[in-house]
């Protein structure tokens, strides 16, 4: 006798909580084949407000944590993504239509890009940074620090990998993260979500919405307590109101064009969302 489907509902991820949208709201996520998978919550303008109020509480604690701490915690995530493998890869295989093998090395990529990052979170430094010189008695030292909250509209085309490469490289240097996921493969996002709720990440750290890109895209590029926005997964909107959008807040802004190969790791990613503090300091005559 075959058992009775039972279908799931998902929610958002905020604050490190499985809130349902405001709204009420959700839409149906279907496979590669059109069948029915699971619903999802389908995000407003007030879930998104209420990330970024996540967000920026936690932007204090994360971004003073040692870099050595931020990397532990990183390389944590990849370690609790390698023991739910198996399900991430049958959520790729269903959603994207591709086969097992396919699934497989894209979960691997993503489970790499983790390690890869969390590597450079106590290096990025000394790389970005440097000592400076200068005429007189004095130390003048540049070094990088984040940026803040930080909006990305992960790419649309991808279930893990994309929303892996464009998260990863945010966290490295202490931001903080509202992510709005890939409107027709959310399922492993939101599978990132459990993960993360079960990880050392603290709440709010990275905070993850499902639903429409285009919906929730401008406003976080106008949010006044947002820093900067990634666009990498805006290709497909009007991006370019959204960078004038962003620009009246002064905030800093990733477009698409020059982010559009997020599936690469790449050190621009990580100083892409950073500010330089350049630091003076007299030198002992003694």
């Amino acid at each position: 006798m075959s058992r009775l489907a039972v279908p799931k509902t998902y929610k958002l991820y905020i604050g490190g909580k499985f809130p349902r949208s405001e709204s009420g709201r959700t839409f149906e996520v279907v496979s590669a084949k059109g069948a029915f998978l699971a619903n999802a919550a389908k995000a407003s303008r007030k879930d998104a407000r209420d990330a970024v109020v996540a967000a920026r509480a936690a932007l204090g604690g994360w971004a003073g944590a040692t870099a050595y701490n931020r990397g532990q915690v990183l390389y944590r995530i990849a370690e609790l993504l390698e023991g739910r493998r198996a399900q991430f890869v049958d959520e790729i295989v269903h959603a994207e239509g591709v086969t097992a093998s396919v699934a497989g090395a894209q979960v691997d990529e993503a489970i790499d890009r983790w390690v890869w990052y969390a590597g450079w979170t106590d290096k990025f430094a000394q790389v970005a940074g440097n000592a400076n010189p200068v005429a007189g008695p004095y130390f003048n030292i540049s070094v990088p620090e984040p940026t803040g909250v930080v909006a990305v509209i992960a790419p649309q085309g991808s279930s893990l990998l994309g929303f892996v490469s464009a998260v990863a490289p945010a966290l490295v240097a202490g931001n903080t993260v509202v992510v709005v996921a890939s409107e027709r493969f959310p399922l492993s996002a939101i599978s990132l979500s459990e993960v993360l709720a079960t990880s050392d990440v603290p709440g709010g750290v990275v905070n993850i919405l499902t639903g429409s890109p285009a919906e929730i895209a401008p406003w976080l590029a106008s949010h006044s307590d947002v820093n900067a926005v990634d666009l990498v997964g805006a290709g497909d909107l009007d991006w370019v109101d959204l960078q004038i959008a962003a620009a009246e807040t002064l905030k800093r802004v990733l477009p698409p064009e020059n982010g559009a190969d997020a599936a690469a790791p790449s050190l621009d990613r990580i100083t892409a969302f950073t500010e330089t503090k350049t630091v003076w300091h007299t030198k002992s005559l003694i």
